[in-house]
């Protein structure tokens, strides 16, 4: 015996990624249809061994370093776009200016009696407590029916607010801002 095992060995999960990511480099650099892209993939799913994958991805062509960077940078550019065009696209929220430090608490609500009063028919009579603690601000729902909401978030206690987190109580939704 010359020390080496008689049965192949197994393809690894990394093998197999390695395969489909060559096989999808060469689909993005046009060297390859989309059906014989399918038809490998499915060989690529289905191989038991390292040598199957050796055989699947044998006859590709060596990747091209220039296109290779040239598709980088293409796909780098089209999801710093996509990001640009979602941030374009998302709403609008007014701001909700903290105040200075000399005011402690503050009052969400309908009623005439609280600091920042919203007309809007989700938000609660007395919907949510703001009040500043020793490390920042905070925010609690005063038992609201529609919630209050810190990032998306519905509230289940007090949770802390910075600058830049959205807040939202009942359907109306603000944007905090430092004072």
């Amino acid at each position: 015996m010359d020390g080496r095992s008689s049965y192949p060995v197994r393809a690894s999960d990394v093998e197999r990624d390695q395969a489909l990511r060559a096989l999808s480099d060469r689909v993005a650099e046009g060297r390859m249809s989309s059906d014989t892209f399918e038809r490998r993939v499915d060989q690529v799913l289905r191989a038991r061994s390292r040598a199957e994958l050796d055989d699947i991805v044998h006859d590709l062509p060596p990747t091209n370093r220039v296109v290779g960077r040239l598709t980088g940078l293409v796909s780098s550019f089209s999801q710093a776009t996509a990001r640009i065009e979602a941030a374009w696209r998302a709403p609008r929220l007014p701001r909700f200016t903290l105040p200075p430090a000399g005011l402690a608490r503050i009052v969400v609500g309908r009623a005439p009696g609280c600091q920042f009063i919203l007309t809007d028919l989700t938000v609660s009579r007395f919907h949510a407590e703001i009040y500043h603690e020793d490390d920042g601000w905070m925010i609690s729902d005063l038992g609201s029916m529609n919630g209050t909401r810190v990032n998306g978030w519905r509230l289940t206690g007090p949770a802390k607010v910075r600058p830049g987190d959205e807040v939202g109580f009942g359907n109306a939704s603000f944007i905090v801002a430092a004072p």
